[in-house]
């Protein structure tokens, strides 16, 4: 990277446009420049059959109504698991993490989300998603308090998907590993929060602030299964030293940063403030989209370098961390390719 007088990082910026460059981005719908490990498609056998099992799921519960059943196809959620998980130890598994997926996004949709239209608010989402967590962490108290909460928890659709998926991954996971995830969730609803009061105040984040708000609000809970839904257990003790959590961190933010550039465009359609990582490098470096994207993209590569780093480092001094650490690496390159690919949700800023 060049550096200008001032001593400031200077991201030159693209010069004129490559027809043929531009072209062959459109065509591939990957982000030139952005660091990512290529992987086979979905075998779609496989994906078809979760997005039934899924389907099937969320009507026996009754998620959300018919009408939003486009919306749940347009996703690909089966696509999406199979691509994240290439060593699941079974389909079994395979499909909790797509109940997983699901209900975490019924949640952040129907409560979370505005532009959406199914309810979700910034106002009062503190009050929404303290409830919400209550269907993860259940309620110990006396017998008629519990009852009634027993009773909010199945009447709302949000509240029973983050239910019902978290017991049928408790009936995989061992209780170390079902803690884990109920404390990430519990991570991402404070991020969420963030991102809320941010939205109601204007509060437009420097680019440091922005990147804590979203190493909490981010695919953590996701990549927090892996080796469950991989079949095994990395120990608590070896998850909770620093440098492991520090390789998963660095994974959990790389793959977010990835979703804000590839959704871009479609935010930036539906509500040009959106706060995204290149809305904020724009603000803050006063430059325009398309230098803010370009610079994004190299917030990530770094992000991404210093994973593939210290996790192959950190793998050689154990086989159970290489396995967790390969986890990792596979959920990431995993959802690249679902965002690259699904062109239903996704397409590129013509920047290249």
């Amino acid at each position: 990277m060049s550096t200008s007088a001032s001593g400031t990082a200077a991201y030159p910026l693209p010069g004129p446009p490559n027809p043929a460059r531009s072209m062959r981005a459109r065509r591939e719908k990957t982000i030139p420049g952005l660091i990512h490990r290529p992987v086979p498609p979905a075998d779609p056998g496989k994906a078809a059959e979760i997005d039934e099992r899924l389907e099937a799921w969320a009507r026996a519960l009754d998620l959300f109504p018919p009408e939003w059943s486009g919306d749940f196809g347009q996703f690909q959620f089966g696509r999406a698991v199979a691509l994240q998980h290439p060593e699941a130890a079974d389909m079994e598994r395979l499909t909790v993490a797509g109940k997983l997926l699901l209900a975490e996004n019924i949640v952040d949709s129907c409560y979370c989300e505005e532009d959406e239209g199914r309810g979700g608010a910034r106002r009062g989402l503190g009050g929404r998603l303290i409830v919400a967590q209550s269907a993860l962490d259940p309620l110990h108290s006396t017998p008629e308090a519990e009852e009634e909460w027993r009773h909010g928890v199945q009447a709302d659709g949000p509240l029973r998907s983050y239910h019902w998926a978290l017991k049928d991954y408790a009936a995989l996971a061992t209780p170390s590993q079902t803690t884990r995830l109920v404390h990430d969730l519990a991570r991402l609803h404070l991020g969420y929060l963030a991102e809320a009061s941010w939205s109601e105040t204007r509060h437009r984040p420097p680019i440091w602030e922005y990147l804590v708000m979203r190493q909490f609000n981010n695919f953590r809970p996701c990549l927090s299964i892996v080796d469950a839904v991989d079949g095994y257990e990395l120990p608590e003790a070896v998850y909770a030293r620093p440098e492991v959590q520090r390789i998963t961190a660095l994974a959990c933010n790389a793959t977010t940063i990835v979703n804000d550039l590839y959704s871009f465009t479609k935010e930036l359609a539906s509500d040009p403030e959106h706060l995204n990582l290149p809305q904020v490098v724009a603000a803050n470096d006063r430059c325009g989209l398309k230098a803010a994207y370009l610079r994004s993209v190299d917030i990530h590569n770094q992000i991404m370098e210093a994973f593939e780093t210290e996790s192959a480092l950190l793998s050689t001094t154990s086989p159970l961390v290489e396995r967790y650490a390969r986890g990792l690496a596979d959920w990431v390159s995993g959802n690249h390719e679902w965002h690259a690919t699904n062109s239903d949700r996704y397409s590129l800023p013509d920047y290249w």
